[in-house]
């Protein structure tokens, strides 16, 4: 299935594509560590490859040295491409797109572009496209950034008695800031994902006069990075700087435990980029996801 895409540019003969092998693994920890800031989301998917059966695969020469990698995440794709601009287009995976539906491709926008040009060829079509500014940190935001908000606001770690009020909070963030245009929500999905939340991520939740109004958790864990999402006010609290205050309690949190913090937020939301660059981050790249037609879709 292997078919030769770039030439004898380095020793040991050309490079294939090619499914992960368990003898390559420390080969492409080693890559994805070097290179970690960028590539979170990837690296924790990488972690768990092995208990979710998603594929990684790669583009190595007969020597074994690993250029490129693309990780598979059901129906998600997250290139890694560091560096390079000549990576060729991954042609005998059209067999695989053929496949398995191609829900969406995640990654930094000029990596991203290789798989949408070949899903483009194979007649696939975007159904929408977001551009992000991919944000790093490594030390506790400014000082400042702790009084904001009511006086009366509280940040807390919500527990599963909070599950009603934190599952609304969650549909809401689904259909306003995740699902692409078109698609029908689901609300046993969007169940799941709040379950999920409160037993496997790490979740802050902010509380104004007995209701929570914002929610705040972890979407990915690396190597020595945690990635942050999920970040919501209900709009009816919006302006009063708690997103500002619940994000600067979250990464102080997460700072302590020895870790850096890795975000995306959209370039079209100026408000959320501004309370990001006021806590101390700074942008690292370009980040895109382009979503395809898919199950769940509408027609």
């Amino acid at each position: 299935m292997s078919k030769v895409l770039a030439g004898e540019g380095a020793p040991g003969g050309p490079y294939r594509w090619r499914k992960m092998g368990k003898h390559e693994a420390a080969r492409v920890e080693t890559l994805l560590r070097e290179r970690e800031p960028w590539y979170v989301a990837a690296c924790g998917r990488f972690l768990w490859h092995e208990q979710s059966r998603d594929p990684v695969w790669t583009l190595r020469n007969r020597a074994g040295r690993i250029a490129a990698l693309i990780i598979q995440s059901k129906q998600n794709l997250l290139p890694v491409f560091p560096g390079r601009e000549d990576i060729p287009p991954p042609r005998f995976l059209r067999g695989l797109f053929g496949a398995v539906p191609v829900h969406s491709v995640q990654g930094l926008e000029a990596e991203a572009a290789v798989l949408d040009k070949l899903l483009a060829e194979l007649g696939r079509q975007v159904k929408e496209r977001i551009n992000f500014d991919l944000m790093g940190i490594d030390r506790p935001p400014h000082r400042g950034c702790f009084s904001a908000g009511p006086a009366n606001l509280i940040i807390r770690r919500p527990g599963f008695t909070d599950i009603d009020a934190l599952a609304a909070l969650q549909a809401a963030y689904e259909r306003e800031e995740v699902l692409p245009q078109g698609a029908v929500f689901s609300p046993a999905a969007s169940r799941m994902n709040t379950e999920h939340l409160l037993r496997d991520e790490q979740l802050l939740a902010a509380e104004l006069n007995g209701r929570l109004v914002g929610k705040i958790n972890t979407s990915a864990c690396s190597f020595t990075r945690f990635q942050v999402g999920g970040v919501y006010v209900h709009p009816d609290y919006r302006g009063l700087g708690i997103a500002r205050r619940m994000a600067a309690e979250f990464v102080h949190a997460l700072v302590a435990q020895g870790k850096g913090v890795t975000l995306f937020v959209k370039k079209a939301n100026p408000a959320a980029r501004s309370v990001y660059l006021h806590l101390g981050f700074q942008i690292l790249a370009d980040y895109r996801i382009s979503y395809y037609q898919g199950v769940g879709d509408e027609d």
